[in-house]
């Protein structure tokens, strides 16, 4: 295993044996990936795609079945590797007894730290995640989104090299996540590493350097954020508003592949095209101005991690079909 890396796995595999009959179940089949230090990595994929056992394994709370994975230099699970490890659990129970203060200073106690480190730092954490006038509140009266966020500040107290959250952004409403997303840029600034499991892609493209897409057990893609989505669609989907009617624009482009056309209240219409690459961009463009057509507008729409995504999986859905 290397040292460089923050997160390292290779040919990782986890088999359970479930029900009466005991039948084998594969969590994690050959799964390989590797985090650098200071980036943020988004682990993605849909229920029972095996993220949140891959999350466990690293952290030693399951063993593996085969394969070798590595946290800082150390193997997975070494307890001198997770002293370095702020971890949040997707759904973490805070005894009902605790304030957000109390909390910190439990999970302070746990992390081995002291009455003054924890002292010196859960007001400004507290602060950090937008809790600082909830402080002295039970916890009991706390929604899921407050939960994760206090969540979030137990995970930091000890000033981890490295921070895995599994779905930090869940229960929140926006002005949350965008708090959390602010946390994070600033913890990526200071060298820490993230490495974070969600389902809410926007949220994962707004934050990540990279991603894996995980599907049963299997890394089915992973890469730069920008760099994945190009991959995994082809062509371009142009959309161009017009001033001419329907009838025209539609006989000015022929056979090309309209996906909408609709008429906008001052008499133009938005027309949106799905087309093979930007020679046939430039084509299209030089058909309407040559039928003196006017063009309003004209613009290219970006392409997001959620249709690379949902690419992916309506590949995969073909081919089983065929």
């Amino acid at each position: 295993m290397s040292r460089d890396a923050a997160i390292e796995v290779r040919d990782l595999t986890k088999s359970y044996r479930s029900g009466m009959l005991r039948r084998r179940f594969e969590a994690l089949r050959g799964v390989s990936l590797r985090v650098e230090r200071g980036e943020i990595f988004g682990l993605l994929g849909p229920n029972g795609a095996g993220k949140t056992t891959l999350i466990k394994v690293l952290l030693g709370i399951v063993r593996r079945s085969n394969g070798s994975a590595s946290l800082l230099g150390r193997p997975a699970g070494d307890r001198a590797g997770r002293m370095k490890v702020g971890y949040l659990p997707e759904n973490l129970r805070i005894s009902s007894h605790h304030t957000a203060l109390t909390a910190l200073e439990y999970y302070g106690k746990l992390s081995g730290l002291s009455w003054k480190e924890i002292k010196s730092e859960r007001y400004r954490l507290l602060e950090s995640v937008g809790l600082a006038d909830r402080s002295r509140e039970s916890v009991k009266r706390f929604s899921k989104g407050m939960l994760q966020r206090l969540g979030l500040a137990q995970a930091l107290l000890h000033d981890p090299e490295l921070l895995i959250l599994d779905e930090p952004t869940d229960g929140l409403d926006p002005v949350g996540r965008s708090q959390v997303r602010s946390v994070l840029a600033q913890l990526k600034s200071q060298g820490t590493t993230i490495f974070l499991n969600s389902h809410i892609l926007q949220e994962v493209e707004l934050i990540c350097d990279r991603v894996a897409i995980l599907d049963r057990g299997i890394v089915k893609a992973q890469g730069d954020v920008h760099e994945l989505s190009a991959q995994q669609t082809e062509g371009v989907e142009l959309e161009i508003v017009v001033a001419t009617s329907e009838e025209v624009v539609r006989t000015s482009l022929g056979k090309r592949d309209i996906a909408s056309c609709q008429a906008n209240r001052d008499g133009t219409h938005r027309v949106v095209l799905q087309l093979a690459d930007q020679a046939a961009v430039d084509h299209c463009i030089d058909d309407l101005r040559s039928s003196g057509i006017s063009i309003v507008g004209l613009s290219r729409r970006r392409v997001t991690l959620e249709d690379a995504f949902l690419n992916l999986f309506a590949e995969d859905a073909e081919v089983v079909s065929e």
